[in-house]
């Protein structure tokens, strides 16, 4: 479920004030932090509780609650748990952006015939051409009418092209090819204006390399070569379940009511992040209805779609009465791979796996929050299923001091300013505006980050990727004389974040 839209926040991040939390929040976002907060609450019950008890071991076949993964736990672990779908032929229209499987061979020259390159005439010998019929072999001082791509008839030298030749009479009045228009002298010569068989590919030349991601001219290469189909790598497909009785999908919503913010963006994220966004159904809150969104695919038809291979639902990750998401998992017989993660937004996230081998991503039901979860566990598990790598970090500067949060990993969304990244305003688990305005995810680690400290930081699947400003030319090392004498001259650190707007 999705929650009332938070309001404002401020500049600077600290552990009580995190970039979505703030002292002049609006009461809707402090209607966000405390129930985030009581979540948070149960997350460090479950971690004391894991200290002092053994752990159990899991029912065989049933969904099992896990103890909260750390941030770099649950990447790895959504990365590892999948297996790469294996390649498949899909038809021409379809294979733009995919990668290829195979090498895309020439069965036979290309062209296969010689034709024509010009609209025009093929002729035998040198002018003036009497005219025979299309087709027949031309004997000497013949010539025929030819237009581009056409067969070149038997016993053809060359081509003449229509703007070279004009149709005049011999002495006893019978039509005849001469030369006029721009036409030089001894045109047209050998060869003129033919397109050799096997001159742009010979039989058993590689058209196209294995892994070259397909482009239009790729597949009109290939539908060149007669090929109906290609053979790509799999990618995963994608249900996308959205949930909620209060959301509106249009116009200004009601009180008590929220606008739909997952159905505008989270199948063109999950396009970026190599899935195919398959379905789209939005249900209710009741247990039934969550059921039977997730219940096993009915067998398919000849020529309908494949079933999923992942679930991704929107809301119902928390645990309360009307949080169905682990209790329809339990009653399929899935098991929880992950249940919940030491993060902030976004720690409900839940990764389970069905029997019949779907996955099931659980997102929280806040904009933001879902978003970093997708970020978190969605990107691996998809670039894993379709035979891509685990999603890189990057390192940037950080642009202002974050304070310490005990055994939580905060992300948080930046901007870069003069080199630095600095934490972006309008950041609560509710809010979007923060993050459409960010280059990028600051992974902010438990201990916090000092100004200037190298943090790690992932790109946005539509962002540009995040520059080397370490590698910067002209970049200064830095090194404590360095860093102390730019602290002398300018009276201290600067934090950059005071200049976001």
């Amino acid at each position: 479920m999705t929650p009332a839209p938070p309001g404002g926040s401020g500049p600077r991040a600290t552990s009580d004030d995190t970039g979505d939390e703030r002292a002049d929040d609006t009461a809707g976002d402090r209607a966000d932090d405390k129930a985030e907060d009581k979540a948070d609450d149960i997350l460090d019950d479950n971690e004391a509780q894991a200290q002092q008890e053994p752990a159990r071991q899991e029912p065989e076949g049933g969904a099992h609650r896990h103890l909260a993964h750390t941030w770099d736990e649950a990447r790895q672990l959504a990365f590892d748990c999948a297996t790469p779908i294996p390649a498949a032929p899909i038809p021409l229209r379809q294979a733009l952006g995919r990668t290829l499987a195979a090498d895309v061979v020439a069965v036979r020259d290309m062209p296969h015939y010689a034709s024509s390159a010009m609209d025009g005439w093929a002729v035998n010998g040198s002018g003036p051409w009497i005219l025979a019929e299309p087709g027949q072999r031309l004997a000497p001082h013949q010539a025929s009418p030819i237009a581009t791509g056409g067969l070149i008839p038997a016993g053809a030298k060359a081509v003449l092209r229509s703007e070279s030749g004009v149709i005049g009479a011999d002495e006893d009045g019978l039509p005849v090819l001469k030369l006029g228009g721009s036409a030089k002298p001894g045109d047209p010569r050998n060869g003129d204006h033919i397109r050799k068989a096997g001159e742009e590919a010979a039989e058993g030349d590689i058209l196209i390399k294995t892994d070259t991601v397909l482009n239009p001219a790729h597949l009109a290469l290939a539908a060149l070569a007669g090929n109906d189909t290609l053979p790509v790598l799999g990618k995963a497909l994608v249900r996308l379940v959205f949930t909620g009785s209060e959301v509106v999908t249009s116009g200004m919503p009601a009180p008590g009511q929220v606008r739909d913010t997952f159905g505008p963006q989270l199948a063109a994220v999950v396009e970026m992040l190599g899935g195919i966004c398959a379905e789209e159904v939005k249900i209710g809150d009741t247990y039934a209805e969550w059921l039977a969104a997730l219940e096993d695919s009915e067998p398919v038809p000849a020529g309908e779609s494949l079933p999923a291979d992942i679930v991704i639902t929107t809301g119902g990750t928390g645990r309360s009465g009307t949080d169905h998401l682990r209790r329809s998992v339990a009653e399929l017989g899935g098991r929880l791979l992950i249940d919940g993660i030491a993060m902030r937004p976004g720690h409900p996230a839940v990764l389970a796996e069905l029997p019949d081998g779907r996955y099931i991503l659980g997102l929280p039901g806040n904009p933001l929050a879902a978003m970093m979860a997708l970020c978190t566990i969605g990107a691996p598990l998809l670039a894993a299923l379709g035979h891509a790598p685990i999603p890189p970090l990057s390192e940037v500067p950080c642009g202002s001091m974050i304070d310490a949060d005990p055994g939580r990993t905060r992300l948080m969304p930046f901007r870069l300013l003069y080199g630095m990244a600095s934490p972006a305003q309008h950041t609560g688990p509710g809010m979007m505006r923060g993050l459409a305005a960010a280059d990028g995810v600051l992974v902010v680690p438990p201990h916090g980050v000092q100004l200037g400290e190298p943090v790690p930081a992932f790109t946005l699947p539509w962002s540009a990727p995040l520059p080397d400003l370490a590698a910067a030319p002209g970049a200064p090392k830095p090194t404590a004389k360095r860093a102390a004498r730019k602290a002398a001259a300018s009276g201290g650190p600067v934090d950059w974040s005071a200049l976001l707007g």
